[in-house]
């Protein structure tokens, strides 16, 4: 549990970052475990803090034929599992008010998801389950909006909060990676966690055979906005993994690679130390 009580010291940062990972959106109970085993065992290896992410419910995508997971109550007992299997803790993702209390029971960070980061209801509800919140940045926000999102957190009685970049959206189906919002998110004192998965989204990107339509992505640019996140010192990293991203029923064109999990953070850990 170190990474919580770091995080708990808000202005600590994990040495040289703490990883919050795992599959975009949980697939099976099988798929879960064994990503989670996969991932503490490079991590532990390398000395990274890790956080197990992985979505019960994608509830905000483009086509209604995108495969969402196992919903709520299901969703949270695999992720129990994983918390006693490999004594790890859990972050996930809410979307409605309603949903915080219960999945304050269970993960150890709350996910606001970036279109959503404005939403004062959300926001004060899983505050008030005093877990450490992770408020994605919304593609179509300034950096500065971070504070205020902060702010209804901590008005809410919850000092345990980060901000997480994940891209900017500046025209049609892709995001921008500014570095500078790196450094202006601090204005929001606290952790600053870099998503260098959704961040290469390419939103609506995919038209599916028989209607409806997929996120693309650059997977080939995660290593680089990575590198750039860690060299400007960023707290945390946010990096969706999967074992067979081609074949992932989510966002497979930005999840990295199990197989390759264990160099890139060899490479992020050399530069972060340098």
């Amino acid at each position: 549990w170190m990474i919580v009580k770091l995080l708990l010291g808000a202005h600590l940062a994990a040495q040289p970052f703490f990883l919050l990972a795992g599959p975009n959106v949980i697939e099976s109970e099988e798929h879960v475990m064994k990503m989670a085993k996969h991932i503490k065992a490079i991590t532990t290896k390398l000395g990274v803090p890790l956080v197990f992410k992985s979505s019960f419910d994608k509830a905000n995508r483009t086509s209604s034929k995108s495969f969402r997971g196992p919903g709520l109550e299901q969703g949270l007992k695999i992720l129990e599992k994983v918390k006693a299997a490999y004594d790890l803790p859990v972050v996930t993702d809410v979307h409605e008010s309603c949903q915080c209390e219960a999945v304050g029971r269970v993960a150890d960070i709350i996910q606001i998801p970036a279109f959503l980061c404005r939403q004062t209801d959300l926001l004060v509800a899983a505050a008030k389950t005093g877990k450490i919140i992770n408020i994605k940045k919304g593609q179509f926000c300034a950096s500065s909006v971070m504070a205020n999102s902060t702010e209804k957190i901590r008005l809410a009685g919850n000092q345990n909060v980060m901000v997480c970049e994940r891209g900017t959206m500046f025209g049609y189906n892709d995001l921008i990676v500014d570095p500078r919002n790196f450094e202006w998110l601090r204005e929001a004192n606290c952790p600053v966690v870099a998503d260098v998965t959704h961040a290469l989204q390419q939103p609506a990107g995919k038209k599916l055979d028989g209607g409806g339509v997929a996120s693309g992505g650059l997977r080939e640019l995660i290593p680089c906005i990575a590198r750039t996140a860690v060299a400007v010192g960023v707290d945390g990293i946010f990096m969706e993994v999967h074992d067979d991203p081609l074949n992932s029923p989510c966002d497979g064109p930005t999840q990295w690679p199990l197989r390759n999990l264990e160099e890139l953070l060899e490479e992020l850990i050399a530069i972060a130390v340098s």
